[in-house]
């Protein structure tokens, strides 16, 4: 089971494998099963790229009578269920590896006979961790679609044998930012004057009066919005905020691709044509009603509108710039047909114009924007791509009508069972002679007051992501504090037996399986962490942990105190020979040995640096660090 942010390569590791069984014999023919058209799309281009010179790959039902031919076979999981197909045409044996991509969604329910039916190996690709997800006491009748969400994952781990919720490989979005491959985004988090009161904890409060004369009144909250409370102006404000401050395309100066997230084909409907129409008035003759499109399951040829969007196609090509490719349609209002293994990296802005309950949909949702993008790659003249030289997405725009991310970071409860609110009375009260509680309500609700924003946030996300990225190390400290013996060791500060009972009482239960090496990762550290580290920062004796960067300046900010050099027109040079000596061990080895000609090739730190550090320093500088510095969190 390989658990690996969006945009951090699933496809492209399947297709290492892949070549790799394929290669050594291990196997004869593979099947990659999707749950989605675009995801098979995608799937099959992406192999016939990676692995044309070696091996074929096909969509089943484009080569349904020849597909014994192919290498590998990418199907959607609902195409070998229908009729019973995969037991009709197929032999368990037919397939010799068995790749299930985003695994809680093609492996879920039904599906899961298709992915048990062939016998070989086994793999599970998903983006989506299981952490978040807590089993519910609550005993009703009622279905809560989280609980679904909850075992589904829970079974798509213990199916990969990962039954406590860690797969065999986790690659975070933590790690892809860390490491350059991914982006966090610049979140504007907008409230209108009705979305504060709807989100507020009183809740938007109407008062009215029925047939009898009694006056009711309800609360109507975030959840309710486009379901039971509508408001074309909050719509409206929503819009106008996304065109006011969406990230432009950086080549053609028109509105940025985007994705716009609806709470229901209605709303989906309904913001689509208010894009349309302020995009009209924006743009005059440039869009004929294809600004802006929905794209939800019930409008016709939807799955293929997908796939044109993320080809550069959808509606055609945008006339702004010649032979540069980009789609005219520049936003898709979809509800959730655009989440799971979406792919499109030229994405530039995401609106959330609904409420978000479930943390494994906000990572979908908030993945689809998070992969770079060269944008020069879609200008096909020479001499102008040339020009141009590379033009990279460094950041998003994750537009916020809701607080989700406010709800993910602040209040949602990552350790508590997962209880959908529960919906609000209302009060019936009679001539002020008393009042009763009941349930139910005054049915729907349509607000037609002006509406605007009222309150804009901005935020760049750094490099250490939402708390959402980071609840694996929240989980571990949570761990520690409640820890009792931990604590009277730690109150004594007995450091040495504090560590030991980490090691051995904490690490690798089957709970968990904390590792320093997770730890690190979960908490964006770019270097090595002590045990001791894990455990001043879970007990409040650190506020966080500091990087490479961080250390070698307090490293050497003691050395010049200790050392107190004369040099002071030299500092920075020495500087730059005390860090080098402590991050990059071909450097050590070559001032250790005394092989400083090979410096000469050497290109973090070259002959030419070192000729600029005083002479007595070139050998005090790396003796101080084998005295005093320990190299271990450099490693």
């Amino acid at each position: 089971m390989f658990e690996m942010a969006t945009g951090t390569g699933k496809t492209l590791t399947s297709a290492a494998l892949i070549k790799l069984f394929l290669k050594t014999g291990n196997v004869k023919r593979i099947l990659f099963l999707v749950d989605r058209l675009e995801l098979e799309i995608q799937a099959d281009k992406a192999f016939k790229a990676y692995l044309k010179n070696d091996f074929t790959s096909v969509i089943y039902k484009e080569q349904r009578d020849d597909w014994r031919k192919a290498d590998i076979v990418v199907t959607t999981v609902q195409s070998l269920l229908f009729s019973d197909k995969y037991r009709a045409l197929f032999s368990p044996t037919d397939f010799n590896l068995i790749i299930s991509d985003e695994a809680h969604r093609s492996i879920g329910g039904n599906a899961r006979a298709v992915f048990e039916y062939f016998i070989g190996y086994k793999l599970g690709l998903t983006a989506t961790p299981r952490d978040y997800l807590k089993q519910s006491s609550r005993q009703t009748t009622e279905r809560d679609p989280r609980e679904t969400e909850r075992r589904m994952m829970l079974d798509t781990y213990k199916t990969f044998g990962c039954a406590a919720g860690e797969p065999t490989y986790r690659y975070s979005l933590i790690d892809g930012v860390r490491d350059g491959f991914l982006i966090n985004p610049y979140v504007v988090d907008a409230r209108t004057g009705v979305t504060t009161q709807l989100l507020s904890d009183q809740g938007f409060l109407v008062t009215t009066t029925d047939a009898d004369g009694n006056e009711l009144e309800e609360a109507f909250a975030g959840r309710d919005f486009e379901k039971k409370f509508f408001a074309e102006s909050t719509n409206r404000a929503f819009c106008k905020t996304l065109l006011q401050h969406g990230l432009r395309d950086p080549i053609s100066g028109e509105f940025g691709k985007t994705i716009a997230f609806a709470v229901s084909q209605n709303h989906a409907a309904k913001i689509a044509q208010l894009l349309n129409e302020m995009a009209d008035q924006l743009w005059p003759g440039r869009y004929k009603s294809d600004f802006a499109v929905q794209v939800t399951s019930h409008v016709a040829d939807a799955q293929k509108m997908t796939v044109n969007f993320a080809n550069n196609n959808l509606g055609g090509h945008s006339g702004f710039v010649e032979n540069y490719r980009t789609s005219k349609a520049r936003v898709c209002v979809t509800v959730g047909m655009m989440t799971t293994g979406y792919d499109a990296p030229d994405i530039l802005n995401l609106a959330l114009m609904r409420p978000i309950f479930s943390p494994s949909d906000f990572v979908q949702i908030k993945g689809r924007g998070t992969r770079k993008h060269n944008f020069s790659e879609e200008m096909f003249d020479p001499v102008r791509k040339a020009a141009l030289g590379r033009v990279n997405k460094t950041t998003f725009r994750l537009f916020d009508f809701f607080a989700n991310c406010e709800y993910f970071e602040q209040t949602f409860d990552y350790d508590e069972e997962i209880n959908l609110p529960a919906p609000p009375a209302i009060t019936l009260s009679n001539s002020g002679d008393g009042q009763t509680t009941v349930t139910g309500g005054i049915g729907t609700y349509e607000h037609f007051d002006p509406d605007d924003v009222v309150s804009q946030i901005e935020t760049q996300i750094g490099k250490d992501g939402m708390r959402i990225d980071r609840e694996l190390f929240r989980k571990f400290e949570d761990a520690a504090r409640s820890d009792t013996t931990l604590a009277d060791l730690v109150s004594a500060q007995n450091w040495e037996a504090a560590t030991r009972h980490v090691i051995e009482e904490i690490f690798d239960k089957p709970s968990e399986f904390y590792t320093l090496e997770k730890l690190r990762r979960a908490a964006g550290v770019d270097r090595r962490i002590s045990v001791r580290e894990l455990i001043e920062k879970a007990f409040g004796f650190i506020p966080g942990f500091k990087s490479k960067a961080e250390l070698i300046e307090d490293e050497f900010q003691k050395f010049l105190a200790d050392q107190q050099p004369e040099e002071a027109d030299r500092i920075r040079e020495m500087r730059y020979f005390f860090e080098a000596y402590i991050r990059d061990a071909n450097v050590r080895a070559k001032i250790d040995t005394g092989d400083l000609a090979s410096l000469n090739v050497n290109p973090g730190f070259s002959t030419r640096d070192l000729k600029e550090v005083p002479a007595p320093w070139r050998k005090r500088i790396p003796e101080y660090i084998k005295d005093y510095v320990s190299l271990n969190p450099f490693l």
